[in-house]
């Protein structure tokens, strides 16, 4: 394994995937390419204009072609597939439900404060968001699901690592470090 790694995280919204990210990119000196920067359009209120595929596409692979190494962090399912051919190591991030809702409640109200609570401009969008975060272990739910994520990772020639986003940022970190070793 080379001292750049190309690391794809994924799991479900507040499993832990951009915290990881963000430590994994500190620790190897490597960017870290958040699948969301790329998604979605910069608007206000934020996350309702999502960019074209073929522009989300473009956009990481001309910053992946910028970095040695890279950790990419987000769902790409069924528009990204080209962004990990080279990739080293894909790490699927598993956090039970309650708190993964827990931190999108906590997460959402830090960005965005009242605008989130009965009469906030952003309410409606907030309900809507932890709905859909909230239907990530059910097997019929059409959005990002645990259940397309096993189907995707099945058809993947690199290795997996599955971990509990529960556990300590540290020590997931160390987890995909020894795991990077290995290859």
């Amino acid at each position: 394994m080379t001292d750049q790694p190309r690391v794809y995280l994924t799991g479900a919204s507040c499993s832990g995937v951009s915290t990881l990210g963000a430590a994994l990119s500190e620790r190897f000196g490597v960017p870290q390419l958040d699948v969301d920067d790329f998604y979605w359009m910069p608007t206000d209120p934020p996350f309702s204009t999502k960019r074209p595929p073929e522009d989300r596409v473009r956009l990481i692979q001309d910053r992946q072609r910028e970095a040695k190494g890279w950790i990419l962090a987000g769902s790409f399912i069924g528009w990204g597939d080209a962004l990990i051919h080279d990739v080293d190591l894909i790490v699927l991030l598993q956090t039970p439900t309650a708190i993964r809702l827990q931190r999108l409640d906590q997460r959402e109200a830090a960005r965005y404060g009242a605008r989130i609570l009965p009469g906030g401009d952003m309410h409606e969008a907030h309900l809507a968001f932890r709905d859909w975060a909230s239907r990530y272990d059910d097997p019929l739910f059409t959005g990002r699901s645990l259940a397309q994520h096993e189907i995707w990772l099945s058809y993947q020639s690199a290795p997996v690592l599955r971990l509990q986003g529960e556990q300590r940022t540290e020590e997931l970190a160390q987890r995909v470090a020894e795991e990077l070793l290995r290859l």
